[in-house]
């Protein structure tokens, strides 16, 4: 019965939105054009109608997915209003863009810029109107106690008392709290010496059937810790599946953040929960869509000076103009990356001759004064020009602008468990530990600079980074 009002609930927002978007279309038409366009002096071919029509659909199926993609229709107590504010906002948005390219592509004229705009307008306004209308409405109802739900929270750790004092505060969300049930049958928990809080712990989980059957409980609310089996969660699910009740599962401050990347999917007849990094697809998308025209732009401005470097390479040293080197990328693919030639030609044989002067920590080897970097060499990688043709790597999209520097393959091998969370991202031109005295930091902070920069990523902290590359790069901070 519940599932079947919040089907209903849902199929209603549905056929609301859709309502306004067809009378908001109908009102901010150009009328008097649409009359010529439908009853002109001469009336309308077969081919005509089926052009109109074939229109009129498409644009009516595009609303429907726009909508559904955008506002997802999950009706829920929990969901925030905020998220359906501006769902409907995108929503409308992308509504008004497909009326726009419909129209002029068949409906020539009947909609000019003005309208376009009016009709985003008013699909919004009269769309969030309505629903906080309506969220005021149902809150209402449900703090009056009318449908009022009973939880039963499974666990007696310091989450399930918060989650009880959160249903106490906030009544118009319409739910009940009728007592906890402890992981075992101990007298001793946090709710029995609590005196904040008037609801018992009425058992243990295994007397969750007689207790269940003794009480009026709609919902169960599990929040036992991260050290439950999955299997004991399942049972209590099972219980609730059995006499047709709804169950939520709290995860704990451990796995919390997990689940907020989850998402459902379907292998055949499997369903598969998968947890996903991050969920920040249309920052991403910019993101690369910065390094496209970044790399291009860059490449534009600075090719003079690169013809000039090459032509200084070989003038002033043999072997090759470009240092060609394969690194590591994201998810461990391998790739080759480019650099001007700052060393000896056969700098990698001699490499092993002067391993036992690394003075960096850490699997990767640096000297400052490396023997085998030649004269014009040394300027380069003060002023980080060796690193120009990197913008070929970024412009084939093996790495970003901004990201954490590729690693060698020998190098990855020796590294922690937890330093391979840099391979999870894009490799980058510049970085944090670039504008941060790059040698003059140990390799230890490194990784902890790059995990860093992955966990709190946004495109804003990119160009942050990519303008204070600019005096690191022209004072020559931390280079070698």
């Amino acid at each position: 019965m519940i599932r079947l009002r919040y089907k209903l609930l849902s199929k209603g927002y549905r056929l609301l939105d859709q309502g306004i978007l067809w009378a908001t279309a109908a009102v901010t038409a150009n009328i008097q054009q649409v009359r010529h366009s439908f009853m002109g002096a001469d009336p309308l071919d077969e081919a005509q109608i089926v052009t109109y029509a074939i229109a009129i659909f498409a644009i009516a199926v595009g609303w429907v997915a726009i909508f559904h993609q955008s506002m997802g229709y999950k009706v829920s107590r929990l969901s925030p209003l905020i998220s359906q504010v501006r769902g409907i906002v995108l929503a409308s948005g992308l509504s008004a863009l497909w009326l726009a390219a419909g129209s002029g592509i068949v409906f020539q004229g009947c909609y000019d810029g003005r309208s376009i705009v009016g009709f985003f307008a008013i699909v919004s306004l009269v769309g969030v109107g309505t629903r906080c209308s309506l969220d005021v409405l149902l809150r209402n109802y449900r703090h009056s106690g009318d449908h009022q739900r009973h939880i039963l929270i499974v666990g007696t750790n310091d989450q399930a008392i918060d989650i009880a004092k959160t249903i106490n505060q906030n009544a118009t969300l319409g739910f009940k709290t009728v007592g906890f049930v402890a992981e075992e049958p101990t007298p001793a928990s946090p709710i029995n010496q609590s005196s904040q809080h008037e609801h018992p712990t009425l058992g243990s989980v295994s007397q969750l059937k007689s207790i269940m059957a003794d009480r009026r409980v709609d919902e169960i609310m599990i929040c036992l810790s991260s050290n439950a089996k999955l299997s004991d969660v399942g049972k209590i699910v099972q219980c609730a599946r059995d006499i047709g009740i709804v169950a939520r599962v709290v995860p704990d401050q451990k796995t919390n953040e997990w689940f907020g990347q989850l998402q459902l999917e379907r292998l055949g007849k499997h369903h598969i929960l998968t947890f996903f990094r991050e969920k920040l697809l249309v920052q991403h998308m910019l993101k690369r869509a910065v390094d496209i025209v970044g790399s291009i732009l860059l490449l534009a401005i600075l090719s003079p000076l690169m013809v000039v470097t090459a032509v200084l390479i070989k003038v002033t040293s043999s072997g090759p103009i470009l240092f060609v080197q394969e690194r590591v990328g994201i998810n461990q693919r391998p790739f080759r990356l480019f650099k001007f030639r700052s060393m000896v030609a056969d700098a990698e044989w001699q490499k092993k001759r002067i391993e036992h002067l690394n003075e960096q920590t850490g699997p990767v080897f640096k000297i400052r004064d490396d023997p085998r970097v030649t004269t014009f060499g040394k300027l380069l990688r003060k002023t980080s020009i060796d690193e120009l043709p990197q913008l070929f790597n970024v412009l084939r999209g093996e790495m970003s602008l901004v990201g954490p520097r590729p690693p060698l393959l020998e190098e990855v091998k020796k590294y922690e468990w937890l330093y391979r969370k840099r391979l999870s991202v894009m490799p980058g031109l510049t970085c944090i530990w670039q504008v941060s005295g790059r040698n003059q930091v140990s390799f230890e902070r490194w990784m902890e600079m790059d995990h860093e920069y992955i966990e709190k990523w946004s495109l804003w902290l990119d160009l942050k980074i990519l303008f204070a590359t600019i005096p690191a790069v022209l004072f020559g901070r931390g280079a070698s």
